[in-house]
């Protein structure tokens, strides 16, 4: 192109605002790209399903303070009165919350044995209403009977016979076929038998950046102890009507106890990834900021160059040079800065993503983000130096006869 040697050479006197400008590009490119990426991961893994009836569950906390409290008999009591509420499908005691941040883990091994690598697990202990009160899915097998039901006291460490897991569970205990999985027996410490009755399609554990997130089963237990859950489910549309009336009730029903802390899953949730949502918004923040500046940037440079050569832009005038060459002439100019930019900026976005796989376990920048991203800079690069090339063009002819170069 005849139009490049002299651009070349206009560069290299201003070798230096153009070397800058490169450079903010590459940076810009480096971290957009990665930014970019952790936002995808961040909102897959905020949008992940629980497995539970969100929209329909909230849970309330049950503390006793009263001595020689018959804990038994009153839990027996609540659950009766909360399931016979009109609008209630299905209430249980619980020991954890999904996605809370707090609850209980074990490990259980396909054989029995002291020395037998073992996978990790959420426990979440249930009573035969467990199922239809979270919501979840059985898949295969069955849900536990009323008969199955043992009380846990606190200093208990016996676990019961019959599990059900999560086909997350059944995939990492039989080499991926959760098929295999019903009617076989695991072992929890290390040689305690428990016999899969039931799967469930999904159910989240209480740590939302557990790598094993997915790894739950339910334990036919209720605890014998003064801090307990009850976990509801109501009817679409009920539960926001249902919770006060039932945290009235049960406060009013015994007064040697404090109801406290009803919440719904829903906002269980959305505490749980407060931090992941923040993170978010301070990436998308910075992508922004640094596109802003960098846009900013080009049209700094491109408005000096004008400045600098407006006798020189006059002349082209006079000599029929077109608004349109002119325009092209800087937009071309700044894609060539561009485009140096971004071979730069590949090349930092794939270092920095190297260097955040192996310090956080990411997974690998995709090809297609990289290139997307590189496009959407070169755009964001013609866009903020288009002003400018108008002004540029718009430059009189009169020009080249007065004035300094």
């Amino acid at each position: 192109m005849l139009e490049l040697g002299p651009m070349l050479r206009a560069l290299m006197r201003n070798k230096i605002g153009a070397l800058l400008i490169a450079l903010q590009i590459a940076l810009t490119l480096t971290i957009m790209v990665n930014a970019i990426f952790m936002m995808i991961e961040r909102s897959a893994q905020m949008a992940r399903p629980s497995g539970l009836d969100e929209t329909n569950t909230f849970y309330l906390t049950n503390t006793v303070f009263a001595p020689d409290y018959n804990l038994q008999a009153a839990l027996a009591q609540d659950l009766q009165r909360i399931r016979e509420t009109p609008g209630v499908v299905a209430a249980t005691q619980i020991n954890a919350i999904p996605l809370s941040g707090g609850g209980w883990s074990m490990s259980l091994q396909n054989k029995a044995g002291d020395d037998i690598d073992g996978t990790g697990v959420a426990v979440y202990m249930v009573d035969e209403q467990g199922v239809d009160a979270l919501g979840v899915e059985l898949i295969a097998g069955e849900n536990f009977a009323p008969s199955d039901i043992i009380w846990r006291d606190e200093a208990a460490t016996e676990w019961p016979d019959k599990i059900i897991i999560t086909k997350a569970m059944a995939e990492a205990m039989f080499d991926g076929d959760w098929n295999k999985a019903l009617g076989q027996t695991l072992y929890i410490n290390n040689h305690e038998p428990m016999r899969i009755v039931g799967i469930i399609k999904t159910l989240q554990a209480p740590w939302n950046g557990w790598d094993k997130v997915e790894n739950a089963m339910l334990v036919p237990q209720q605890l014998d102890g003064r801090n307990s859950r009850f976990f509801i489910r109501t009817e679409p549309g009920r539960r926001d009507a249902l919770m006060p009336q039932l945290e009235k009730a049960l406060a009013e029903s015994d007064k040697g106890r404090i109801i406290r802390s009803v919440k719904t899953m829903e906002q269980t949730r959305a505490d749980s990834y407060r931090e992941d949502q923040a993170t978010y918004r301070i990436l998308f923040t910075v992508i922004v900021v640094l596109t802003l500046i960098t846009g900013f940037g080009i049209v700094g440079l491109a408005m000096f160059s004008i400045n600098r050569r407006t006798r020189q832009i006059g002349t082209r005038r006079a000599l029929g040079a077109s608004q349109w060459q002119i325009m092209r002439y800087f937009m071309l100019e700044n894609l060539l800065i561009s485009t140096a930019g971004v071979v730069l900026g590949v090349a930092g976005a794939i270092g920095l993503n190297i260097w955040l796989v192996s310090s956080f376990a990411m997974k690998p920048l995709t090809p297609g983000l990289l290139i997307v991203g590189c496009f959407a800079l070169l755009a964001v690069g013609q866009l903020a130096v288009s002003y400018p090339a108008l002004i540029a063009a718009r430059i009189s002819p009169a020009t080249a006869t007065r004035g300094r170069a």
